[in-house]
């Protein structure tokens, strides 16, 4: 008998101002406050919460080659100890690494995009980034992948 995993992270309808009220540390609070506002008006749609601990913005639905489809914010972030994570469009490091040169201290790893201060890294080189990341989920920007989370 085949099984169906289930999503966990999906909107999950919890407080987004509990969450970031109770995000640890007043930096941290104080950056993930901040990255909450810029996403909002960038991608224009409000905060939700994505699984236990993601901040997410609008959503897309994706389609594998492998046939696996799914459900994901246009944009989001998530607090976490060591890291401000913020969730871009696979690819960006390539598609858009001069963006990331102008952006200041940071790490990537396929989707993601670490950053450890908010006000150590070009604010409108973020915005680009996310930017462009919503664009391709929307549809209005080739990514020249498939997008995903």
């Amino acid at each position: 008998m085949a099984t169906s995993k289930q999503p966990v992270t999906v909107p999950t309808g919890a407080d987004v101002d509990a969450f970031l009220a109770a995000v640890p540390g007043e930096r941290r609070r104080a950056d993930a406050l901040r990255l909450r506002a810029i996403m909002t008006e960038v991608v224009g749609e409000p905060a939700v919460m994505w699984g236990p601990s993601i901040v997410g913005f609008g959503s897309y639905h994706y389609v594998y080659a492998s046939g696996h489809t799914g459900d994901w914010p246009l944009a989001g972030f998530s607090p976490r100890k060591q890291h401000l994570v913020v969730y871009l469009v696979g690819g960006y490091e390539e598609r858009h690494a001069s963006v990331l040169a102008r952006l200041g201290p940071h790490t990537t790893r396929k989707g993601c995009l670490y950053l450890k201060r908010l006000d150590a890294v070009d604010e409108g080189a973020l915005r680009e980034l996310i930017d462009r990341t919503v664009r391709v989920h929307r549809g209005v920007d080739r990514a020249g992948r498939p997008p995903g989370p």
